[in-house]
Formats: C-alpha cells, sequence, structure tokens
C-alpha cells in the first residue's frame, strides 16, 4: 500500500507538468489581445503597450511559461489583470465556497443514489426498482442549467421559499448559508446520484448473487443482516472510488450552476477570467483543480484498497 501511494504521488509531478504546457498554449490560442481587454477598445496604443510591458506579454512564449512556471516553485501563481491580486490570493478565496457546494452536493447524491440502488436491486424487477432507475435515468439526463432554472422559477419566484442566488457564508449565518446553496447543491446531487444508483444497484446485483451471500442466507440469518452486513459492505467498495473522482469533478465542473446561482466559487471565477483574457487566473485555477483532481484519485485508490484487504499486497 505505500509502495502504490509513493508511486501514485511520483506521478503527480509530471502530470502537471505536462498539464501546465497545455493549458499555457491553449491560453495562448484563444483570439483576442488581454492588454486590449483591459485597457478598453478606446484606448490608445501606448497605454495597451505599456500593459503588455507590465504583465510580460511582450516577451517570447518561452520566456512567459518558464516565468510563470518558475513562481510556481515558490507558490506564485501570478497577477491577475483584471483585479490586480496575487491569484494565490483569488484561489484560496473562492475554494471554500466551491468546496462546501462539492460537499453538500455529494451528502445529496450519496444519500439518494446509494438509498435508491440499494432498494432497486433488492427489488429487483419491482416497481420500485423501474422508478429508481428512471429517476435515475431523469438526474443524468436533466440539463442542470434547465434543473437549475426551474427550481429557481418553482421555489425563488412562485413560492418565495428559497433566494433565487447569492452565497453566505456560514461564518456570518449558517441557516441563510444554507439556503443559499440548497438548490445549487440538488441540481449538482441529482446528476451524481443518477450514476451512483446505478453503479450501485449493479454491485448489490452481483453481491446478492455471491456464494457468500447464498451461505449466509443458508445459515438463516435474517434478510436484512445478510444485506446490510455481508452484500452491501462489498457491493459499495467501487462507489468509493466513484464518489471521490465525482467530488473532484464538482470542483472543478460546477461552472454553470455556480453562473446560474451567482456563487463566488472556481466556477464563476474562471469563466470571469477567460472572458477577460486574465491568463493567470486561467492557468491557475485549472492547474489547482487538476491537483485536487489527482489527489481525489488518490484518495479514492487507498479507499479502495482499506474496504477491500486484498488489494493491499
Amino acid at each position: 500500500m505505500i509502495r502504490m501511494i509513493g508511486k501514485r504521488l511520483s506521478e503527480v509531478i509530471p502530470t502537471l507538468l505536462i498539464l501546465s504546457v497545455i493549458i499555457f498554449v491553449l491560453q495562448r490560442l484563444l483570439p483576442g489581445d488581454p492588454a486590449l481587454a483591459l485597457a478598453g477598445e478606446d484606448a490608445d496604443r501606448e497605454l495597451i503597450e505599456q500593459i503588455r510591458q507590465q504583465y510580460g506579454l511582450n516577451q517570447p512564449l518561452p520566456v512567459q511559461y518558464f516565468k510563470w512556471s518558475g513562481g510556481i516553485l515558490y507558490g506564485d501563481l501570478g497577477q491577475s489583470m483584471r483585479m490586480n491580486r496575487p491569484v494565490l490570493d483569488l484561489i484560496l478565496a473562492r475554494l471554500p465556497v466551491t468546496l462546501q457546494l462539492a460537499v453538500f452536493s455529494m451528502i445529496i447524491a450519496l444519500a439518494v443514489g446509494i438509498t435508491a440502488g440499494i432498494i432497486a436491486a433488492v427489488r429487483k424487477q419491482s416497481a420500485w426498482d423501474y422508478g429508481a432507475n428512471l429517476v435515475a435515468l431523469a438526474g443524468i439526463s436533466v440539463p442542470n442549467f434547465w434543473l437549475g432554472i426551474m427550481m429557481i422559477l418553482v421555489f425563488s419566484v412562485m413560492l418565495n421559499w428559497l433566494p433565487a442566488s447569492g452565497y453566505v457564508s456560514p461564518l456570518i449565518d449558517p441557516l441563510r448559508s444554507l439556503q443559499s446553496l440548497l438548490m445549487p447543491s440538488i441540481v449538482l446531487g441529482t446528476a451524481i446520484a443518477g450514476v451512483i444508483m446505478r453503479h450501485t444497484r449493479s454491485a448489490m446485483l452481483q453481491a446478492l448473487e455471491s456464494d457468500y451471500v447464498r451461505t449466509a442466507r443458508a445459515k438463516g440469518l435474517a434478510e436484512w443482516v445478510v444485506v446490510v452486513r455481508h452484500a452491501m459492505r462489498n457491493a459499495l467498495t467501487p462507489v468509493i472510488t466513484l464518489g471521490a473522482l465525482e467530488f473532484g469533478n464538482l470542483l472543478g465542473g460546477a461552472v454553470l450552476t455556480e453562473q446560474i446561482f451567482n456563487i463566488p466559487g472556481f466556477g464563476k471565477l474562471i469563466v470571469d477570467a477567460v472572458y477577460n483574457r486574465d491568463y493567470a487566473v486561467v492557468q491557475g485555477v485549472v492547474l489547482v483543480t487538476a491537483l485536487i483532481y489527482v489527489l481525489m484519485s488518490l484518495l479514492a485508490d487507498i479507499g479502495y484498497m482499506l474496504a477491500n484487504p486484498r488489494l493491499r499486497n
């Protein structure tokens, strides 16, 4: 297990190095001039050149890359052109918001997906099974932006139960913070719940047909004991990996949802940065998101081995 962790950690640096090159190159392929976007369409040539010189945009691309990547080694992700703040400060300010949203979404996804998957497997080919599959299919198929708009229309405009947009820190008002994140968490959680439900149902069906479950039933154990203590414990092992990877996706993939509900998280930060051609912010956010995803993948492998002792050797 320790050898596997060391091997995976050794793969993090080359992975992020390759990704940093891809991010940098793709950024420069975007149309538009970041200096012109910052100065404005009516700015004179001297101001535009001054901005290019200030942020090193007039230097050759290899020089810009090595200057940026060299600063990463010291925790310097660059300076935001638009907000004139260090990129690391912007990320540290937005990360807790997206992290809170991702945690709420995963709680909803795991609670709904695992429960529905177990019920569907135990009640195979019953109304419960068909209903759970229908709900899972709907959760996977319905676009997040449409579901978000519909929830705003119903629960904010028509019923006036929840705020339509915005974010409140739990340090200021825990109840209002929960209310502001409830709808976006449901929007993000439903799609993941559908995926988790399908995987849980498949794993549970396989576990319920295994020899150790038949042996447990032959011993006269109650059905709930067979399901909970024997089948579910082994069936949920692959769900650990799936849950960790989906959590990593949430940290970097909630762009549309954060835009719809006006939540100042990672998604809104990177959208605004792309729109304003703020290279340093886009590069920093994508790099941090990739690092989080790689670490979540490592945690998924560790959790998988802890749940299945046979894989530790």
